[in-house]
């Protein structure tokens, strides 16, 4: 059997709100990751370089997967993707 925690109106209001203020923060802080990486992209392509690093986007994604697990692949290749755009 399981314990029931007695959880307050008010309790998960505040709740409510503090995932409210989580959500916001996570989608400034994607824009503003996006917008660094293509701002990177233009810069390595106008210095002769290519538009993907394929080393960086790996050490990307074993960053996430080990952070988060597989679960984190799929973030991570989100990530990438807001940044460089589809491939």
């Amino acid at each position: 059997m399981t314990a029931k925690t007695e959880v307050t109106t008010d309790e998960l209001e505040a709740l409510r709100t503090e995932i409210n203020a989580l959500d916001d923060e996570l989608i400034r802080i994607w824009q503003r990751r996006a917008a660094v990486s293509k701002r990177i992209g233009e810069i390595r392509m106008a210095n002769g370089g290519t538009r993907l690093v394929l080393d960086r986007e790996r050490a990307i994604l074993e960053k996430y997967r080990t952070a988060l697990g597989e679960d984190g692949v799929q973030i991570a290749m989100l990530v990438l993707r807001a940044g460089r755009g589809p491939l």
